[in-house]
């Protein structure tokens, strides 16, 4: 999915700044060549890419065989990782899709 990157945020995940988002919500994230992976939880694999200042891909693969607990601490990092990366929080997020929906525009 792609999602819209706050304006000014950009410089901070360009280079290597989405792979240290994704360390700092998840523990461990690599770079392969302009692609951040990462797994946790519930996550069984990510892959994160800034497609433009305005723009990041991020698509996901989630195990269904978890706990309750797991779930929930995985949604919680998954939302830090993703206000990391866009610089909007998950309402602000919502919101956004809303209006796009609305539009046509997904």
């Amino acid at each position: 999915m792609d999602y819209d990157v706050k304006k000014g945020h950009y410089s901070d995940i360009e280079g290597d700044g989405l792979r240290k988002i994704a360390e700092s919500a998840f523990g461990k994230a690599e770079m392969k060549a302009d692609t951040v992976t990462a797994s946790y939880g519930a996550i069984e694999s990510l892959e994160a890419k800034v497609l433009s200042k305005s723009s990041v891909s991020i698509n996901t693969k989630m195990r269904t065989d978890v706990t309750s607990e797991v779930a929930n601490e995985t949604i919680k990092r998954y939302n830090t990782f993703l206000e990391g990366a866009t610089g909007f929080t998950s309402k602000e997020r919502r919101t956004r899709l809303q209006k796009k929906a609305k539009e046509g525009k997904l």
